[in-house]
């Protein structure tokens, strides 16, 4: 019992280094692509390049160019594509979600303060928020409701605030924060799983067919990425959350989880513009005065 204890504790040092790695590489991923779309000069007359730019990097030059087509087919078989650092952040994340809280979800998972659940039930509620969760999300992607970018970001709001409140309701306050923050990456991860990747592979596949591909694939995959890319900074927060205690016990962790949420993609937007050379410091300065309006008001009003 003890050799299996120490190699348990070694699988979860081993998982979470695994998983702060490659957390780290599909971020960087995230974050290089998404500059690289916002800072490509568009302003070229060619039948085939759609945009270029140029890199500097360990006293290199880079020329990059984005096509509108595809290359020709011995190119397309050299074509790196980036997933297995989703695919690995995702895996790790779960192996720590059942060697860590599934193994132990009498003491890490149930708080009988909050519902007297038994552990399986308390497995059973976490497996099923993340299929729901990503069910719904997937539909609302689908539907008409896209095409309204306003409409759909409330909606998507609403749902987190009702999510968030109905785990703290189900689950201890450190689970219920962490479960949030699950979710959204499991959404992210089936992002890039059924939609991102798929779409690609159909698109090379269309192109060493010498087929037209369908460039609704491209628009599909391309907005998930979006998706992705403005859910990474609350992600990141709340895979930090055992540092900060006093937010994630505080009696409002719900409504602070929310509003961090809206700061979050506040910042990441101003990142976003300031790639597409759209100097907008007020939003940056809006989400910074927010967050010290929030911390003042959480030492106001402690638990």
């Amino acid at each position: 019992m003890e050799v299996f204890t120490y190699a348990l504790k070694w699988s979860e040092v081993v998982l979470r280094w695994g998983h702060v790695l490659f957390a780290i590489l599909w971020v960087g991923n995230s974050f290089l692509f998404n500059y690289l779309d916002n800072k490509l000069n568009k302003n070229i007359t060619s039948k085939d390049i759609d945009g270029e730019g140029y890199l500097m990097h360990s006293g290199f030059f880079y020329k990059l160019s984005r096509l509108k087509t595809s290359p020709n087919a011995s190119y397309l078989n050299q074509l790196v594509i980036f997933k297995w650092q989703s695919y690995l952040t995702f895996i790790t994340g779960i192996l720590l979600l059942v060697v860590i809280y599934y193994y132990n979800s009498g003491i890490l998972m149930v708080d009988k303060r909050v519902l007297v659940i038994s552990p399986l039930a308390a497995i059973t509620f976490s497996v099923l928020s993340m299929i729901i969760s990503w069910a719904i999300y997937d539909f609302l992607c689908k539907s008409q409701l896209i095409r309204n970018n306003f409409l759909f970001i409330v909606t998507m709001l609403l749902l987190l605030a009702a999510l968030s409140f109905g785990l703290t309701k189900i689950f201890g306050s450190k689970f219920a924060f962490l479960s949030v923050g699950l979710i959204i990456g499991t959404n992210m991860f089936a992002n890039v799983f059924t939609v991102i990747i798929p779409n690609q592979m159909n698109i090379i596949n269309s192109s060493k067919n010498n087929k037209e591909f369908d460039a609704s694939l491209s628009l599909a995959a391309k907005q998930r990425s979006i998706h992705n890319n403005y859910s990474t900074f609350l992600v990141l927060f709340i895979m930090l959350s055992g540092h900060y205690s006093f937010l994630v016990y505080h009696k409002y962790n719900w409504i602070i989880l929310c509003l961090i949420a809206i700061i979050s993609a506040l910042g990441r937007h101003y990142f976003n513009l300031r790639g597409r050379n759209i100097h907008k410091p007020g939003i940056l300065f809006t989400s910074i005065v927010a967050l010290i309006l929030l911390a003042t008001v959480i030492f106001m009003f402690k638990n």
